[in-house]
Order: C-alpha cells, then structure tokens, then sequence
C-alpha cells in the first residue's frame, strides 16, 4: 500500500486523498442528447449536469455576439461611454450588416446617427449585424481593432482559448469558442451586468420603423428561458447558449452540432427539463468542516487539517444514479509554515466517473517550523518517498 500511495506521488507531483461517500444504484436509461457539443450546467454550485466535447472549439456565429455585447456593457460601466453615446451608421456597416447584406440587422440607415443603448437592443434583441459594425467602428476605429479588443477582453474574463475576428460572427474562420467558455460568458454577463442581462428576455424591437420579435424565439415559448441567443453556422449547425430559472434553480445550458431550428428548440427544451426534473442539491460538506488531514514537511506538526471556507454543495441525481467521490489535490510536498486560512490545494467532486465541481481548500490552523532534528526526518522521508 506505502509503495502504491509513494508512485503516485512521485508520477504526479501531487497528492490525492480519496474521501468517503455514499453510494448510489446504477440508472436504468442514462441520459443523452442529440447535440454535438454540450454544456449544462446549475448555476448557484457549479456544477457540471452533463457535458460533452465541452472543451472543442466550433464556430460560434451569432453566439459571438455575447462577447460584442459584453465589452460594451464593460466599457458602460468602466465610464469610457454611455448609453447615449452616438455612433454614426457607415457605408461599411450599412452594406455589410444591413438589409442589403440579406442577414439577421436592425436596418440602421446610411448616415444616421444611433445611441450605444438602441444598438445593444439591436444587437441583443434581433441580432443585428449592422449594430455589431456600428459598434466596433464607432468605439475602435474599425472591426479588426474592435476584435482585437475582444480577444483581449475574453482573455481578461477567463476565456483561454475564444478568438474573435470580426464583430458579430459573420462566416470566418478565425471566430472561435467552446461551449464551456459560452457558458462562463453569459454567466458572467448576467452575475455583473443584470441591468442589461433583461434585454436578453425582450420579446420585441422596433428601429427605423421596422418592428422585429426576438430571434431567439426560445423565449416566447413560455417554458420559463430567459435568454439568450442562437447560431447557425454551414458545415456545423445549430447551436444555443439557453438559461432558465425555475424553483430557485438557474440552469445554463450551450450546445451545438444540432440539424434544424427546430431540432435544436426541442432539444434545447428537453435538456432543459431534464436538468430541472432530474437533480437536486445536497451539502457533501459544511463551512469549516475537516474535509482531511494533509502531511506537512518541516513543521511542527505532521498534518494540517484541512476544510472550506463555505458550505460545498452539489447537485446530484434525484434517482440516487452516481456514487459521489471527493478528492483532495495539492502539491507535493506541502512545506512548512502553513498558515491558518492559507489555501492548500482543492477538493475536487465527481459523480461516478465525471468531475462536477472543483472547490479551493484551506488549512484550518498555524503550522510553524519544526527543529532541525524533525524537518532532517521530513527529508529523509521526503527523499524516500520519491524514490519509492
């Protein structure tokens, strides 16, 4: 068993101590989807209700207007503009996002002069391409800066792999994300911005005289989905990034690869249900609780317990389908001093086989330095250890 534990170590730099957990009966029919690509997920813990090709990059579409929105709702709150900041509709945005490019537009016409706020709803409410290029030309100069600033931005809010060319997802390869990254964008949008997370539930917006509903027509279905776009992009699909509330329960769910619009609204809907229906959520440990002991070297003490800062609660399936197992992960060799509150490593929690949530670790008090006599025992273990 010493010889086991010390080969884990040595191959993975780390140390990870299983936890105790009930176990459940195996579920009769798992549940699957349609979808290529697919990321839901509950909201208030994290975590990850069914996942697949989560971390693939696709061509995003119209769902890239999430992050053109984002950086002006950034660039609003940071005092840079306003919503009543005016950008003026160039040829450029006029013929290449307006009614003469025959795609998704809010018919901004030639020459005019449109506010930050009326653009946004353009943008938000029927995915407006001219909005997009109003936009980007009016606050960088030109689509190709404004992109840039959008990868910047991306990368400033967590986005490690999106890359953005253009403003508003018009075909290009160079536009890239992953359903994972779509996901942590909208919850971001809505978690810092919920004055304009609304405009993403607007069932209607007229401009220059031209009444258009929401084209995201998810939301007049009256299912209880709030936002917040669509995309379609040839050779991929149909895709969705769809957020609902129910009960207290806010689900985000991003997929993609699907046939048709109405392949993607049923299944948008039942993925939806299933998530709402199927889980619900359970303390696996309380604010402050030993979660476990983690070997200290050089220290005055062997071991720091160590716990969480905040209850750590997941949601698990209602039929009891999954065992839940909990890990610990740090790296090794934790040396002292350890500081009492100083976070130590992660827990990380899975059902069955899948990892649904990962929760920093802290040690729960002081460990100081040992004598010389007992940190030349913690390197001879150490040393012994490694070879092992």
């Amino acid at each position: 068993m010493v010889r086991r534990y010390n080969k884990l170590i040595a191959t993975l730099c780390a140390v990870f101590l299983a936890l105790a957990a009930p176990s459940y009966a195996q579920q009769a029919a798992p549940f699957d989807s349609k979808a290529r690509q697919i990321y839901l997920i509950e909201e208030s813990t994290g975590t990850v209700l069914f996942s697949r090709g989560e971390d693939e990059l696709f061509p995003p579409a119209s769902l890239m207007k999430l992050m053109t929105a984002e950086y002006v709702f950034s660039e609003i709150k940071a005092g840079k503009i306003s919503e009543n900041t005016e950008y003026k509709v160039s040829e450029y945005a006029w013929r290449t996002g307006g009614a003469l490019s025959r795609t998704s537009t809010m018919f901004a016409a030639l020459n005019s002069n449109i506010r930050v706020i009326d653009l946004l709803q353009g943008v938000i409410v029927q995915l407006a391409n001219d909005g997009c290029i109003i936009l980007a030309e009016g606050m960088a100069g030109s689509e190709e800066k404004f992109a840039e600033a959008l990868t910047a931005r991306a990368r400033a809010i967590g986005l490690e792999k999106s890359v953005f060319v253009n403003s508003n997802g018009l075909p290009n390869p160079g536009n890239k994300m992953t359903m994972r990254e779509l996901v942590l964008l909208a919850r971001h949008i809505r978690i810092e911005y919920p004055q304009y997370f609304k405009l993403y539930s607007q069932d209607a917006f007229e401009w220059n005289k031209i009444f258009q509903r929401n084209k995201n027509t998810l939301i007049q279905q009256n299912v209880g989905i709030d936002g917040m776009a669509t995309g379609f992009a040839e050779d991929y699909g149909f895709a969705v990034l769809a957020t609902i509330q129910r009960n207290g329960t806010r689900l985000f769910l991003a997929m993609g690869g699907l046939k048709s619009d109405k392949e993607r609204n049923e299944e948008t809907k039942r993925v939806l249900e299933w998530g709402l229906t199927s889980f619900h959520k359970q303390i696996v440990f309380k604010a402050g609780e030993t979660i476990a002991d983690a070997p200290v070297f050089g220290g005055d003490a062997s071991h720091v317990a160590l716990k969480a800062i905040s209850d750590i609660d997941i949601f698990v399936p209602v039929d009891n389908a999954d065992r839940i197992r909990a890990r610990i992960a740090y790296r090794w060799p934790l040396k002292a001093p350890v500081k009492s509150g100083q976070q130590v490593g992660s827990l990380i929690i899975s059902l069955g086989e899948r990892a649904v949530r990962t929760m920093p670790v802290y040690a729960s008090s002081d460990i100081g330095t040992g004598t010389l006599t007992s940190k030349a025992y913690d390197g001879l273990k150490e040393l012994l250890f490694f070879w092992l």
